[in-house]
């Protein structure tokens, strides 16, 4: 089989030595090539190119970021997408179930490769950009920027406190938490009769108003050390979409969720209008998501820009996985 390792050599846990052991691994009995990447969206062209080469498998040593780029490359090819865990975080490959270790992962990457473990999954997209596990509206994305703006080696070397103390300093400072900047709107909200919004807010608009909206293809939402963040159970990469979208970031509102989120609470479903300030909505294919100012958006953990409106859709069956033997993520 052909194998193409991407290899971010930035991300957290990547050294030299780690490389050289994976790279012996995947080697030994297939043929491999190695690129590294150099800049922002130099995976997205690598594994294009390694779609076209006739590429069997990319495996991707990096950061969710990384994975992403990799991921929107290899859309609609029939080369599949492996993850080894070299973030700080690692939601995705988590999420299926590898080992932390990058070592550990490569020897369960081998077994699914041996095993013909690959499995056709669906992707969510914002405004055409694919994500893995989820894309953020409003205030994780200001997160996510607010990191971003801090630098890399800051990022390699703090990695969870940093993301704490960036989410305080951006819930104090950089971003209203108080009142809604946009509406989630979905096509099922309509009255196929009338043309209008058959859902509707509490308030009479169209939509649900948030300040803060989690578009979900996996469940949990990401990782607080060794526990999983949960808000949207249903979502897994054989159903649609999960969106969580938050009225309000009051402290009421992240206590209460948070608790729910790490499992401290029995009722961990977040409901529409079952929980102060939160509502989920499950098999989404589309929706849609206007804003009264432009707002951070973010896929997979990586900061993409502004936007006031923001089409959410998913796409079943569009890209090839290597999925470790007896993965969570799976039913």
């Amino acid at each position: 089989m052909k194998l193409l390792l991407i290899v971010n050599p930035s991300a957290s846990s990547v050294t030299a030595r780690t490389r050289i052991v994976i790279q012996k691994a995947l080697s030994a009995d297939h043929r491999l090539e190695v690129a590294a990447t150099t800049r922002r969206g130099h995976a997205t062209r690598l594994a294009q190119s390694a779609a076209n080469d006739g590429i069997d498998v990319v495996a991707v040593l990096g950061g969710d970021g990384t994975l992403n780029e990799a991921a929107n490359g290899l859309v609609g090819t029939e080369t599949a997408l492996a993850a080894l865990p070299g973030g700080s975080t690692n939601v995705f490959a988590r999420t299926l179930g590898l080992p932390d270790d990058p070592v550990e992962a490569t020897g369960a990457l081998l077994d699914a490769i041996d095993a013909a473990a690959i499995r056709r999954v669906g992707l969510g997209s914002v405004n055409d950009r694919h994500f893995l596990f989820h894309a953020g509206i409003g205030f994780d994305a200001a997160v996510v920027e607010q990191v971003e703006r801090r630098g890399g080696l800051l990022k390699r070397f703090a990695g969870h406190p940093l993301y704490i103390a960036a989410a305080i300093d951006t819930w104090i400072r950089h971003y209203d938490h108080r009142r809604p900047a946009f509406r989630v709107t979905f096509p099922t909200d309509v009255d196929p009769a009338t043309g209008q919004s058959a859902g509707g807010a509490s308030d009479g608009g169209p939509g649900i108003p948030g300040v803060f909206a989690a578009c979900l293809n996996t469940d949990p939402y990401t990782y607080l050390g060794t526990r999983g963040l949960s808000l949207a159970p249903a979502a897994t990469l054989e159903s649609p979409l999960s969106v969580a979208t938050f009225r309000n970031l009051s402290a009421v509102t992240l206590a209460t969720t948070l608790a729910a989120a790490v499992g401290l609470q029995s009722a961990r479903r977040p409901r529409s209008g079952g929980r102060a300030g939160l509502e989920v909505r499950d098999g989404v294919e589309l929706a849609e998501v206007v804003a009264s100012r432009p707002l951070p958006w973010q896929v997979d953990g990586d900061h993409v820009g502004e936007a006031e409106r923001l089409v959410v859709r998913h796409h079943p069956d569009v890209m090839d996985l290597v999925v470790p033997l007896a993965s969570p993520a799976f039913s």
